[in-house]
């Protein structure tokens, strides 16, 4: 009899970042106090799920944001680096519409390629390294559940990669907000389906931040 196995790939919540700057892989950026309400809202989403294995990025918002999931189903969080945030040439810096950086003759050159893109990590690296994080958690939990703890660009490019959709994207278009989950469903080692939520919708509505949060 073929396993049937689901694997929840959760966005961490909003970030503290009073500098507005793109964090990417930066140290030292937590969890909002409207964050950590976020992670506990995911919890609560999942709790009836029969989740036997927790795994993060090693980054710290994706790990305060599996604390409450792992802690109700008394398990570890486990780190697997291949579940990081995307490098980009901007990390450190303020780049958001509106702000005339994309207007800049001296980032004309690192934005020449949208489609790999020139400005960081290639889409197909990290849909690599995703699917391969993807399906680690699937053989863990195995006839059960997983649930993965990772970044927007990330899982977005993942679920994209599955759907078999172009990787090169609109980044105001992706389907990722703050702590939704991203489900996929195997059959075996076959995925079967991808479904969406948003358990923290309610949440991301009170802050005018976290729909445009940097890094994430």
């Amino acid at each position: 009899m073929t396993s049937k196995t689901v694997v929840h790939v959760l966005r961490h919540g909003e970030v503290h970042n009073p500098e507005k700057i793109l964090y990417g892989r930066l140290p030292g950026y937590h969890l909002s106090e409207l964050g950590v309400q976020m992670a506990k809202a995911a919890a609560q989403a999942v709790a009836e799920r029969d989740i036997t294995h927790v795994v993060a990025s090693p980054l710290e918002r994706a790990q305060q944001t599996a604390e409450p999931i792992a802690a109700q189903f008394g398990l570890p969080i486990a780190v697997d680096d291949r579940l990081i945030e995307s490098a980009n040439w901007f990390e450190g810096k303020r780049v958001s519409v509106g702000d005339g950086s994309l207007r800049d003759p001296r980032n004309w050159w690192v934005m020449r390629d949208p489609v790999t893109p020139s400005w960081g990590e290639a889409y197909t690296l990290i849909a690599k390294r995703m699917y391969a994080a993807l399906e680690a958690a699937r053989v863990e939990a195995e006839g059960h559940e997983a649930l993965c703890v990772s970044h927007q660009l990330p899982i977005w490019t993942l679920r994209n990669h599955v759907e078999r959709k172009r990787l090169w994207h609109d980044p105001r278009k992706r389907q990722c907000g703050l702590a939704s989950l991203t489900s996929f469903h195997f059959e075996g080692a076959k995925i079967v389906g991808v479904m969406y939520s948003e358990p923290a919708a309610h949440l991301i509505a009170m802050s005018p931040t976290a729909r445009t949060a940097k890094g994430a």
